[in-house]
């Protein structure tokens, strides 16, 4: 009678381990890619884009697409700030390179190659008590986009730390996945008679 050699618990384990390695190193050859060059989940802190985003919104950002059709104004982008990069922020695009972005006024003037006398921004999506604070004018290089949030009253922005370079910029946001019952794409807002 031939009898079976029993397996010993070490080539048991040892076989485990070698199939947790597999999969975790397939996992990780799938989900790395798609997260450092399509898309990354991001926690919503704070209330800077109150009242169309707020504490603890979960959403993804695209991080493929403005690769090959450059930010808008009216984008929603999320950023590494640039006085701490450690640290992202999310903000509505304004102004767009090379433009020239003046707050005075409660308002905001564009002034660009279709507006070279300039085009105060008809902003609906701010809540009627918002009140865009300043008195400044910020001339735009070809790396550079002037960025507000949506809560103008408690937002830190291009106001106070200046314009937003491209380098800083880590994507659009793209899909709101929380709470469950508001999950959308996020739209970008459009301005017709300042350009785009």
């Amino acid at each position: 009678m031939h009898e079976e050699t029993p397996i010993r618990f070490s080539d048991e384990f040892f076989s485990f381990i070698w199939e947790t390695v597999k999969i975790v190193v397939l996992s990780l050859a799938i989900i790395v890619p798609i997260r450092y060059y399509l898309v990354q989940p991001f926690f919503v802190k704070g209330s800077s884009m109150v009242p169309n985003f707020h504490d603890k919104d979960y959403i993804l950002v695209d991080k493929l697409s403005y690769r090959f059709d450059d930010f808008k104004r009216g984008d929603v982008i999320v950023f590494r700030y640039p006085k701490d990069p450690k640290d992202y922020f999310i903000k509505r695009v304004i102004g767009l390179p090379g433009e020239t972005i003046q707050v005075k006024g409660n308002k905001v003037t564009i002034y660009n190659t279709d507006n070279p006398a300039g085009e105060i921004l008809e902003e609906a999506y701010l809540a009627d008590y918002q009140r865009t604070d300043g008195n400044k004018v910020w001339k735009l290089d070809d790396n550079e986009f002037f960025v507000l949030g949506d809560n103008r009253l408690q937002s830190s922005d291009s106001r106070s730390w200046d314009a937003l370079n491209r380098s800083f910029i880590a994507g659009r946001a793209w899909i709101r996945l929380w709470p469950f019952d508001v999950i959308t794409k996020i739209p970008r807002v459009t301005y017709p008679d300042a350009g785009n």
